[in-house]
Order: C-alpha cells, then structure tokens, then sequence
C-alpha cells in the first residue's frame, strides 16, 4: 500500500465561507487505501453538475465563490481534491505523483458518482488534466459544457517564461509557505482565507504533491501526458459542439493572456473571453461574476 499522510481534521475548522461537508472514498478502482475527499452541493437530479478542478497548491475551498453563484441557481457543484491536496489523502513520496495518477482518479471518481450533464470547470492543473478528460467516450457522454480559465494543454513545450521561473522557485524553495504564497498571488485574500490554503499542510512532509506537480507540467514531447494532451487539442478543435464560456486573469505571469490566446484558437467556438483586468493566476478568487456571467452566456444553470 502507497504511504500517505493525512491531515488532521481539525486543520479544516472554521473555513471562512465554506461550509460544505466533505465526502470521502478509500475503495476507488486502482486507489484502493488512500482516501479521496470532495464537496458535493445541491440536488443530485440538478439539470446541471459543475464539475470544478483546482490547480497547485489549492484545493476545492478555491471555488467556494464560484460554487455559491452555482448553488442559488439550482446547479450541483462537485469538487474534488487531488491526492496530495485539501482533504485527500497526501502520498508521503513525490514519485507517486503522475500524470495519470491524478486523471485516472478523476475518471474513476465520476464513474463512481455516475455525474450526468456536466459544466466542466478549470483553471491550472485542473485545465491540464480535465481538458484530456473527453478522450474517454464514457466521460464525453456526460460533458454539455465548459468553462475555462488561466490553463493550458501542455503538449511538451513550456507555456510560458513565467512558468520556467514558477517551477524553478518550487525546485528552490521545496518547503515554501503555501498561504502566504496564495496571499502574495492573490492579495484580495483575507488572513483566514490565506490560511485556508495552508490548512492542508501541517508541515512539509504533507507537500510532496505540492512539490511534484511543477514538474509534472508536459514541457518536453517524451512526457507522461504528451500524447494525451495533442489528442486532447484535437477534440476540442474539431470534435467539440457545446458552449464554452472563458474568462482570463490579465495579472496572471505564468498561464495569462497570450497562453489563453493560443488555448482559445484550439476550442472550436469558444467566444471572446471575460478579461478580469486585475485578475491574477488562482482567478476563481474573483469567481462570483464570473460564475454569474458564465451562467448568463449559457442561458441559466
């Protein structure tokens, strides 16, 4: 069995504006011992579930904005937390982590849950890994529609100079201080939200997801991941029919305006995005309008 730590639950007490019951399974196919958690909000019948996917280092409290626009509108909000963040399980060793790791448990998660009409929602790793979600033909049955943000398909080139100086500070500095990066990243954030992000993390050895994710990004055509995102950048160009709604983060150095650019030019009828002016990288932290103007292109929930 795969070594891991979990976080005590205590870590999670007294989240500001979240107050969502966790779920969790330990029997998943191929993840049999280490627990998964999510967030599973609104009725089960909802016309339709928001799938959202966080990025590195956060967690599904990232979408809390965004999930209460969701919820008023009678939609279901699914979150997941990867292995190695939030309330899942956290492999102790970096050589663990993979590509497939994460999207084979994504796959197995929704098949587990039998999601149907699904809004799938991005942004970081969440783009990397839930863009590639529809060369499964189960998973593409049950996607309607997308909404995108600051990510990218990586296809073995680096996206972005920003990027290379991202991963390097992470190779630099391995034990970094995780709210106190969210806060500099996103400075709207209170001190109890900052905290939040860093409640997954009792101390370093709770980060070996955190650490490998950086190096996990396909930046070299031999990677794991490679051959699944071209796939991927084909579907979604030629392939894809239902509605997109994209909305970019201007202040973002590492997944901003040119790398959405290059993104939108691959999703067939994707629309001019929503530029948020002083939106940075984690931009579901300006999510409410944002919510509510994908909400609005697409016609209700």
């Amino acid at each position: 069995m795969t070594q891991a730590l979990r976080t005590p639950d205590e870590r999670f007490s007294g989240l500001p504006d979240f107050p969502y019951r966790p779920h969790y399974a330990d029997d998943l196919p191929g993840y049999e011992g280490l627990r998964a958690a999510w967030i599973d909000e609104g009725p089960k019948d909802a016309a339709a579930t928001f799938l959202c996917l966080h990025g590195e280092p956060t967690w599904s409290f990232l979408y809390r904005k965004m999930a209460a626009v969701f919820l008023r509108a009678g939609g279901r909000v699914l979150a997941p937390d990867f292995f190695g963040f939030g309330r899942s399980d956290k492999p102790a060793e970096e050589g663990v982590y993979s590509f497939h790791f994460h999207r084979n448990h994504l796959l197995r998660l929704i098949e587990r849950l039998d999601l149907k009409e699904i809004t799938l929602v991005l942004q970081d790793w969440g783009g990397l890994l839930g863009l590639t979600l529809p060369l499964d033909a189960g998973f593409r049955r049950r996607l309607k529609r997308l909404i995108v943000m600051n990510t990218t398909l990586a296809v073995g080139e680096t996206p972005s100079a920003g990027f290379t100086a991202w991963r390097a500070y992470v190779a630099g500095n391995p034990e970094f201080d995780v709210a106190a990066l969210m806060k500099r990243a996103a400075p709207i954030l209170t001190g109890a939200e900052a905290a939040a992000y860093g409640a997954p993390f009792p101390d370093p050895s709770y980060m070996a997801g955190v650490r490998a994710f950086p190096k996990l990004v396909m930046t070299d055509p031999s990677m794991e991941g490679v051959e699944e995102s071209r796939a991927a950048l084909g579907f979604w160009s030629r392939e894809w029919d239902g509605p997109t709604f994209m909305a970019v983060g201007a202040q973002d150095p590492v997944l901003g305006p040119d790398v959405m650019a290059r993104l939108r030019a691959h999703i067939r009828g994707c629309p001019e995005p929503m530029i948020v002016a002083d939106g940075g990288h984690f931009l579901q932290e300006w999510g409410g309008p944002i919510a509510q103007a994908a909400l609005e292109s697409f016609g209700g929930a």
